[in-house]
């Protein structure tokens, strides 16, 4: 095996015997909370933000959920990360109609089942609820057997589900999962003309479906998610000229290793003096690559990369290896973990709005969340991009 997978070199980590000059400089929060908390102590990732040009207030932090349900994570782990993110502050939850992932038939949906339980014990006014519906392509999600289309009837099909599943009469946000049109997609090849379809559904037709579900108070706000800045800025064009919903937010995938795609142009469309479209960005440890977990051969042997072979293998090619282990240098040097980094260093970038982080154990989500608490240094965004230089989006090479 090759690659992050099978490397045997050590990865650089965090000094446990950092100065405590260093650690106010970083203000870095460094006592581990205990294993099962009452009551976590509220740190940056309870801040709240506003999205997009919405009236939502959201944790910069939101809590993935896409293994729940599945393979790896069971609804009473379910349960433990929303009690214990919730508690520390965390108000935002992400969630989509084909979790868990890696997406099947036999699983589809009980992602939103795990969520159900512990969403009935809270007051609904206290959670941002964010769900997706599916792009084009799968036959196995709508009854009928028809393929996912972004189509009214499909969107509507789709949130009914959704809010069946879920227990509740609402979603804060409802997003495309991905284009009903032909996009390059999770690091696939160049965008080629060939591949484009003639019937995709109209921008304008997609809003329009959107707007009776708000109109009809089961959605309260639109998004896009693996989205690009053609779409974005048609998605906002069809809502001014025709007076439909205006979408407020892009779930990308964003992170060290895929930087480009948003940074060139899509970090101009989304400001807020353009479009005003908060980027909520998912991925951002690479599938736990960032971690530094496969570099040093620590990972769990449940990790998604192991358990499901080729699952993110644009993570593990040998320019990401490169990459990761410089990563794992800046990381000791200003003594965080590579964790730390790469969550600081997306969290601090001025576009991203919410960071979406996934755990498959307490122990990582403990980590995850206590990482927005960290605040890095200007010298170490530098290190960052220096390295960024050298090794260029190494996951879609």
């Amino acid at each position: 095996m090759t690659g992050i997978l099978g490397h045997s070199q050590s990865c650089l980590t965090r000094s446990r015997q950092t100065s405590s000059a260093k650690r106010r400089a970083l203000k870095v929060q460094s006592v581990a909370a205990p294993e099962a908390p009452a009551a976590p102590k509220r740190g940056a990732a309870a801040k709240r933000i506003k999205l997009g040009s919405s009236d939502l207030s959201v944790s910069e932090c939101c809590l993935g959920t896409m293994t729940w349900g599945g393979d790896q994570n069971s609804f009473e782990d379910a349960s433990k990360q929303l009690s214990f993110a919730f508690d520390a502050g965390v108000n935002f939850i992400d969630t989509a109609e084909m979790y868990p992932v890696p997406p099947n038939k036999r699983y589809q949906g009980r992602t939103d089942l795990a969520i159900a339980p512990w969403l009935k014990q809270q007051r609904r006014e206290d959670v941002v609820l964010a769900s997706k519906v599916s792009g084009y392509g799968n036959d196995w999600i709508r009854a009928s057997g028809d393929k996912t289309r972004i189509s009214p009837s499909q969107i509507e099909q789709s949130v009914e589900a959704s809010l069946q599943r879920l227990g509740t009469d609402h979603l804060d946000l409802l997003q495309i999962h991905w284009p009903d049109r032909y996009v390059s997609l999770f690091g696939g090849p160049p965008y080629d003309p060939k591949n484009e379809r003639p019937d995709d559904v109209p921008f304008k037709t997609q809003l329009e479906g959107l707007k009776r579900l708000v109109d009809a108070g089961k959605v309260r706000h639109v998004g896009v998610s693996n989205e690009t800045a053609y779409g974005v800025t048609q998605f906002i064009r069809a809502a001014e000229e025709h007076s439909l919903p205006r979408i407020v937010s892009i779930q990308n995938c964003y992170n060290l290793f895929v930087r480009t795609g948003f940074e060139a142009d899509l970090a101009e469309v989304c400001a807020p003096r353009q479009c005003n479209v908060g980027l909520l960005a998912y991925s951002p440890l690479a599938g736990g690559v960032l971690s530094g977990k496969y570099l040093k051969n620590t990972a769990e042997p449940g990790s998604r990369l192991l358990r499901f072979e080729g699952y993110m293998a644009r993570y593990t090619k040998q320019t990401a290896v490169e990459a990761m282990q410089a990563y794992c240098d800046i990381a000791q040097k200003y003594g965080v973990s590579p964790t730390e980094l790469a969550l600081a260093w997306c969290q601090g970038q001025t576009w991203t709005a919410c960071s979406i982080i996934g755990a498959t154990s307490m122990k990582q989500l403990k980590e995850n969340i206590s990482a927005f608490d960290v605040e890095l240094p200007e010298e170490a965004f530098n290190e960052i991009n220096e390295v960024n230089k050298r090794y260029r989006d190494p996951a879609v090479r």
